[in-house]
């Protein structure tokens, strides 16, 4: 076995000079089940090898356990188990492996063994991975650094698109050549100028985020540049920047760039300048060039060509006209092709032609309005922050700033995209059918309400049907999507609203081992119990242990007593998973705390075709936030011949809660409950009790260890 770098830790006394000192970061992207469960697992593997190990985790709650500078400073080797970013550069000089947080969950004693020969990590190097890992069950690095990016672009979107909106609302009015106006050095026009900042900053964050997924802190700097030349036509001499379009591609660009000048070997003394001055001034100064005297021209060009082929259109088909617009519009919002359709509509209407500018100003909303009404239609397929910016992107739309779809279109190019397109054109296609005129350069609802557009009933007509074309075609595509992924890697979305639940979760064998082969873990789901409710296992010592632990469960509350006697049974009649959350949701009904139970039971299932929430080990956790509920309540069964709940190790699950809180109180106290219940799951020990215990009142009084 190779030896970490440098010598073991030898302690303050030397009591111990070869025991190994490992540390560990897990995370994911929702932060909750995943990020303890690998924490977890970790832990009880090096506990079993005699190994010291600290586990930091970075869940929704906020970082735990955080490592400190001494810490890394005598440790032999870090594990990062994450599937977000992970900042390594505080690891320098030592020993790094970094996987998938389902690695940590599957294979700890592997990555422990594998850190321990991990090559040695640099401050500009790239992260070390395992070779073994994710089975093609993690996100690739372009996917997880495009949602790095849109992450990080979203608030901007929202705060500068929210500020227009209400500037335009509360201090615009319509001006035949200049559309809506707001008067200089007024109060509103301060508004505006913060906003247009907001949404001057989105485009570049984009970019740089993305290449900082990929690159580390060297990538940020010419990611961030390459997206702002990106944005800026003038650079390159186009009357329009690039937009998102461009921002990702430079993210990507800029990322890649920097890894591959990290390769580049360099003296020893030129190393730690590498990654502050001279792969930040390479990188940002050759992608630019490159932007500017490659990239760029082309985009004029389309921008030239485009409106010159316009122009030679203003004779055809008014429906041909408008759905080509609509088109246009809906392609890259604040793009070269969207601001080619929109100059060319309001260039007209100087002219006295008004209805090129009518079929814009139909098409130029339905893009954030179709993607705002798919995030209420298919909540499922949303996360809780995209529902966010989904209500922000409606307010967007209604005031004709097509950008509220951004973050949609930069998070699912390939479904949003084409969805937007469709809806635009038909809004067009059905402005330019109705004559739809529109006297000032601007779109949506909001020029209509002003008096600025002629032939209005038609108008609202064309803006509802493609924004109903728009949200229909989206949320079937993203659907699709998702349950194809689903076939192919059957890991729940990093877009799931609730925590991601459904982990790939190794089930541990006899002697401790972990990770036997799927076909063999079907086998082991064999009925263990009784039909009569008796426990699992270990029946006399079920007695004792329920007796015992009867009188701790009258002293203590469980789970904040969100779990009582009423809401726990130590048998599950039903059969399938469908029946299953109706009895469970039927425990919850007695709590008192359940105004709706069909409601309950609707939100539950809906979760369900979202990804199971079977975690494997013969444990479900089916969940909901639904004002069906009053109160955060959890209900325990018991299901002695196993239900079938789709976990990913084959396991029938046996030990089934159900958690359910109000929309109000989904925060924190829902992540704390999830958390300790993931937390305290992984240990074989707790379960065999959980298993054992002979009554409700034994259940809680193993459900109040939690605490």
């Amino acid at each position: 076995m190779t030896s970490p770098a440098g010598p073991p830790p030898t302690g303050d006394g030397g009591d111990e000079p070869q025991r190994l000192k490992l540390l560990a970061v897990t995370a994911c992207p929702t932060g909750i089940a995943h990020t303890y469960m690998a924490a977890e697992k970790l832990s009880q593997a090096a506990e079993r090898l005699g190994i010291d190990m600290k586990v930091e985790t970075q869940g929704s709650i906020g970082a735990e356990n955080v490592l400190d500078d001494n810490d890394v400073r005598t440790a032999d080797g870090i594990i990062v188990a994450a599937d977000k970013d992970v900042d390594l550069g505080r690891f320098a000089g030592k020993r790094v492996i970094t996987v998938g947080v389902a690695e940590g969950i599957h294979h700890p004693e592997r990555l422990i063994e594998q850190v321990r020969s991990a090559p040695v990590h640099t401050a500009d190097g790239p992260a070390p991975t395992s070779g073994k890992g994710g089975s093609g069950k993690e996100r690739s690095l372009p996917y997880k650094a495009l949602m790095n990016g849109v992450s990080y672009m979203i608030p901007f979107v929202v705060v500068g698109g929210l500020l227009i909106a209400i500037s335009l609302s509360l201090g615009g009015h319509t001006d035949p050549s200049g559309g809506l106006v707001i008067p200089k050095d007024s109060f509103w026009m301060d508004v505006n100028n913060i906003g247009v900042i907001g949404f001057t900053l989105m485009v570049p964050i984009l970019s740089g985020y993305i290449a900082y997924a990929i690159g580390d802190r060297p990538a940020l700097v010419p990611g961030m540049i390459g997206g702002w030349i990106a944005n800026t036509g003038a650079l390159y001499d186009s009357k329009s920047g690039a937009g998102f379009i461009g921002a990702i591609v430079t993210g990507f660009l800029a990322g890649y760039l920097v890894l591959w000048i990290k390769k580049v070997k360099v003296p020893k003394f030129a190393q730690p300048i590498m990654p502050i001055i001279v792969i930040p001034i390479v990188a940002t100064t050759a992608l630019g060039l490159f932007f500017i005297y490659v990239i760029g021209k082309p985009i004029s060009w389309v921008f030239e060509h485009l409106t010159s082929w316009l122009s030679g259109m203003t004779g055809t088909s008014a429906v041909l006209l408008g759905a080509i617009l609509g088109l246009m519009i809906a392609f890259d919002m604040g793009g070269p092709v969207n601001k080619t359709a929109f100059l060319f509509g309001s260039g007209l209407i100087a002219t006295g032609n008004q209805t090129v500018m009518g079929m814009c100003a139909a098409a130029i909303p339905v893009m954030p309005l179709g993607q705002g009404v798919a995030t209420l239609i298919r909540k499922r397929l949303y996360t809780e922050q995209e529902r966010e910016t989904g209500l922000a992107s409606l307010f967007m739309g209604c005031f004709g700033i097509s950008e509220g779809a951004i973050p949609f279109a930069a998070a699912r190019p390939a479904q949003v995209i084409p969805a937007n397109m469709l809806g635009g054109a038909v809004a067009g296609a059905v402005a330019g059918l109705a004559g739809v005129s529109d006297a000032v350069p601007h779109g949506g609802p909001i020029v209509a309400v002003l008096g600025a557009v002629g032939g209005v009933p038609m108008f609202f007509v064309a803006v509802a049907i493609g924004t109903a074309v728009t949200a229909l075609t989206t949320v079937t595509l993203v659907d699709v999507s998702e349950r194809r992924r689903r076939g192919e890697v059957p890991v729940p979305s990093a877009r799931t609203p609730e925590p991601a639940l459904a982990a790939a979760v190794a089930v541990p064998g006899t002697g401790g081992a972990t990770g036997p082969v799927r076909a063999a873990l079907a086998k082991e789901s064999g009925p263990t119990a009784e039909a009569t409710g008796a426990p699992v296992s270990g029946d006399s010592a079920a007695t004792g242990a329920g007796s015992t632990a009867t009188a701790v469960a009258d002293e203590a509350e469980v789970l904040s007593g969100y779990v009582t006697e009423e809401t726990v049974t130590v048998r599950l009649a039903a059969e399938d998973k469908e029946s299953a959350i109706r009895e469970m949701a039927g425990l919850l009904a007695a709590s008192g705390k359940v105004r709706d139970v069909e409601e309950l039971v609707r939100t539950a299932l809906r979760r369900e075709e979202q990804g199971t929430t079977g975690l494997g080990e013969e444990i479900a956790i089916p969940h909901a936030k639904t004002d069906a509920v009053s109160a955060p309540v959890v209900a325990f069964a018991r299901s002695n011949a196993g239900i079938e709940w789709g976990s990913l190790d084959g396991t029938r699950a046996r030990l089934v809660f159900m958690i359910s809180v109000p929309e109000a109180a989904a925060g924190d106290e829902h992540l704390r409950i999830l958390a300790l219940l993931s937390r305290k799951l992984m240990d074989p020990a707790f379960r065999e009790r959980l298993t054992a215990a002979a009554d409700a009142r034994a259940i809680l009084a193993v459900l109040s260890e939690i605490e």
